[in-house]
């Protein structure tokens, strides 16, 4: 059986770039929460189911036919809420040949702005992230179990159409916080999109920082937007004195460089390696508010 059927647990924003970025090449089921998102995939190209924690016989049929398994959903508590409900369904899937598990670079928990690469021991600091540790041990395991390939993906800061500083810029969300020596790593959706394909047409297992090139100084990535609608950056604002909620200052408590060694030997290159060369092309195209080309807004 050479045609390909995909099926996404969780298709939020990286689910629909994914079935965007290539939809001719399989049948791409997805699931979603709420009826009201429902409309949304099939805008995305993808064929959408119900699944709140529960297994309906809707979704047990699309698995039947499914070659390719695509998890995008937070654990919790209780441990994986997809192995929680359908950890017999998926271990008797007669089509399975690949498992892709979406989890975060979070992971790694603080390095003191040091590098990590796919090799670094996880020491994750945010309960969040302890829960996705198990998680990613749990699949890898099912794998091993059913003879699969589970490859394990570890995203960034997800930016992309709809979701980016320009976007806060325009409507006055933006803030330019300080802390000396802070880092972090993003990717555009494209390049998850990318990675992923990438991996599922290879049905490559292993773990894999999807990533860009260039950690850096969040402010700098506010201070580049603002460039380019040729408006005032907001004010800096020291970190120490910022108002933030208990999980955004939870992310300034990690700091650490990571590398995306293992995607690369892949054989996968970056449409977007740096945030700088992604801002130029959403600019420039105008996708940078929901993906639909539009006229750039004057500064002021």
């Amino acid at each position: 059986m050479s045609e390909k059927q995909v099926f996404i647990f969780g298709a939020g924003y990286s689910g629909k770039a994914f079935a965007g970025a290539n939809k001719e090449k399989a049948t791409i089921f997805g699931t979603t929460r709420t009826p009201e998102k429902v409309e949304s995939l099939k805008q995305a190209g993808i064929a959408p189911l119900l699944f709140d924690g529960a297994l309906t016989p809707e979704v047990g049929e699309a698995l039947e036919n499914t070659t390719h398994l695509i998890v995008s959903v937070a654990p919790e508590e209780a441990g994986d809420p997809v192995l929680n409900a359908a950890r017999l369904t998926i271990t008797a899937m007669p089509a399975l040949r690949w498992i892709g598990y979406l989890s975060t670079v979070g992971v790694y928990g603080d390095y003191g702005g040091g590098w990590v690469d796919e090799t670094a021991a996880c020491r994750p600091v945010s309960k969040r992230s302890v829960m996705r540790v198990d998680a990613e041990q749990d699949w890898l395991e099912l794998g091993r179990e059913i003879g699969k390939p589970v490859a394990i993906l570890r995203l960034s800061g997800i930016y992309g159409p709809g979701r980016n500083a320009l976007v806060n810029l325009e409507n006055g969300t933006a803030r330019r916080l300080v802390k000396p020596g802070q880092v972090f790593n993003r990717i555009h959706c494209d390049d998850i999109a990318g990675a992923l394909w990438h991996l599922v047409d290879g049905n490559t297992g292993g773990i894999f920082n999807i990533t860009d090139d260039e950690p850096a100084p969040p402010q700098d990535v506010v201070t580049y937007a603002a460039s380019l609608m040729g408006v005032e950056p907001p004010p800096e604002i020291p970190f120490e004195t910022a108002q933030l909620s208990p999980m955004a200052r939870s992310f300034y408590g990690e700091n650490k460089r990571v590398a995306n060694t293992a995607i690369k030997a892949a054989g996968y290159r970056f449409r977007f390696p740096d945030y700088r060369q992604a801002f130029d092309r959403m600019w420039a195209d105008g996708s940078w508010r929901d993906g639909e080309p539009r006229s750039p807004i004057k500064g002021g």
